[in-house]
């Protein structure tokens, strides 16, 4: 196996695909690399100018800091962030994006149908904490309900999940930061994969229940239930209530089984963290194949992160489906772009320490190896944070880089699973729709084989194609959509990843 991949043959530099040693010369005639340089990270593939700006993936992700020689490490010490492009050109693509779209034979899970319509992929009964005063009671209900052993009995009810937050009071009651909140917990409440839900207040606080039924509609809420700790009585009488309410409701959410349902019935939420300089190559890509076959069977694949698609925008730009969708995004960006200025940050903060450890030097590289989850078929709608999706195919939605702020956003919006890569390694997991885990590269895939559901290093190990790749995570998404444990789930992860966007002033 060659040392090194070049992506784009416009491209200034290329990623090492294993380990180089202090005084190998990897570049013909070029420079001897000054120290070892771990696998992930780039090298000059050419000799580059101080000042000239350093494409990958043919679009440029940063600028010179001083004169680079061919085969010179190239990092943070030599390269850094600089304006992208923003002569946005909308829809140029749309029509090849159009073609892009697979036509596959018709797929089918097993799946949860509900009485409104919805089809989960998952059987849970939910607690939802409507502030952080009664975050306490329903995660003490839960564990005392499942450690007395009484949910055995029900074999197709998946557990009782808490969606308990640190927020709901102290907040506006209107604006931003209030609507997230409301759109999160009727999201949950209301979710495919939720069988009853019983909201838990404690009942002088912002966040009031009744606010919620009159924005959203008490209709679409069939399986919804509601108490506050002052009016049952107090921190132990709401614990004792909460078990007696969900003991009574464990048989009827336990009457719905598992039948055929369509593949276009899912909405997948697609995520990335703990990136490296794989990211963009393996994992990042063959989701976005899967991502473009599910489209094909008419489902949803939701991208996110706005600030990790920040200097890649304008590649989903290039496939909006119309110029509102296309200004949906751009009013975003720019939102982003005074929301960091106005707390004394900037979009360039990131990648984290450990992306850059892992070969990644700017945003720009970083988000065009993200914005590759979204694969190639057009942009249908753009979301605001846990809005529902009402589209079909590919959407994004607004949310943080965060990810379990994000993941939280995209559950809201519907999502039955979610498809996280990391090539650093992850120990997230989500409730109530499952996680699979992607490792980027054969090293994570071994070192974590308890956490990683599926390896894509073998992409360039093996040279198995991007194509093959992305048959085998839709197998491995219509397998968990019909019930196969995730890595995650198996681990018992999701209890602490909800965590609703707070916007605002804490007062």
């Amino acid at each position: 196996m060659s040392a090194f991949v070049l992506l784009n043959p416009a491209d200034d530099v290329a990623t090492l695909v294993r380990a180089a040693k202090a005084g190998d010369v990897l570049v013909a005639g070029g420079a001897a690399l000054a120290s070892d340089v771990a696998p992930g990270h780039k090298i000059a593939a050419k000799a580059i100018a101080a000042a000239d700006p350093i494409r990958k993936f043919g679009q440029i992700i940063g600028y010179a800091v001083s004169d680079i020689a061919p085969g010179e490490h190239v990092h943070v010490h030599n390269c850094t962030v600089g304006e992208h492009d923003q002569d946005y050109q909308i829809g140029v693509d749309l029509a090849a994006a159009q073609a892009a779209i697979p036509a596959p034979s018709e797929r089918t899970f097993e799946g949860y149908r509900r009485a409104n319509g919805q089809i989960g992929t998952r059987n849970f009964i939910a607690l939802c904490s409507t502030v952080n005063c009664s975050a306490t009671v329903v995660r003490q209900a839960a564990h005392e309900l499942t450690m007395s052993g009484v949910l055995e009995a029900f074999p197709n009810v998946d557990g009782v999940c808490v969606f308990a937050h640190g927020t709901g009071c102290g907040m506006a009651s209107s604006g931003e930061g209030a609507a997230n909140l409301e759109r999160v917990l009727w999201g949950h409440a209301t979710h495919p994969n939720v069988g009853a839900t019983i909201f838990v207040g404690l009942g002088c606080e912002v966040m009031q229940v009744e606010v919620m039924k009159t924005l959203y509609g008490a209709e679409t809420a069939d399986r919804f239930h509601g108490l506050t700790i002052q009016e049952t009585g107090g921190t132990r009488a709401t614990i004792d209530r909460l078990k007696a309410m969900i003991t009574a409701l464990l048989p009827e959410v336990n009457a719905v089984s598992r039948t055929p349902c369509p593949a276009s019935a899912l909405s997948v939420a697609l995520q990335c963290g703990g990136s490296d300089g794989y990211s963009g190559i393996t994992a990042n890509p063959a989701l976005g194949v899967a991502a473009d076959k599910l489209v094909g069977l008419g489902g949803t694949a939701i991208l996110a992160e706005t600030p990790e698609i920040y200097g890649a925008e304008q590649l989903l730009l290039r496939r909006a489906a119309s110029a509102e969708v296309a200004n949906k995004l751009i009013a975003r960006i720019k939102w982003w772009e005074n929301y960091t200025a106005l707390h004394g940050a900037s979009m360039d903060n990131n990648p984290s320490p450990g992306n850059k450890v892992g070969g990644l030097t700017t945003i720009l590289e970083k988000s065009l190896g993200a914005a590759s989850k979204g694969g190639s078929t057009p942009l249908a709608d753009v979301l605001g944070y846990a809005e529902p999706v009402g589209t079909k195919g590919f959407v994004f939605m607004d949310s943080p880089g965060y990810d379990p702020v994000s993941v939280t956003g995209q559950i809201a919006s519907g999502a039955q699973v979610v498809v996280f890569t990391t090539g650093r390694g992850s120990a997230f997991g989500s409730k109530p729709a499952p996680t699979i885990k992607l490792a980027t590269n054969d090293m994570l895939f071994h070192a974590m084989p308890d956490d990683m559901d599926l390896n894509c290093g073998d992409v360039l190990s093996a040279g198995v194609s991007l194509d093959v790749k992305g048959d085998e995570i839709l197998d491995e998404i219509l397998a968990v959509a019909s019930g196969k444990p995730s890595r995650s789930e198996a681990l018992g992860l999701g209890d602490s990843e909800f965590v609703p966007w707070q916007v605002g002033a804490v007062m």
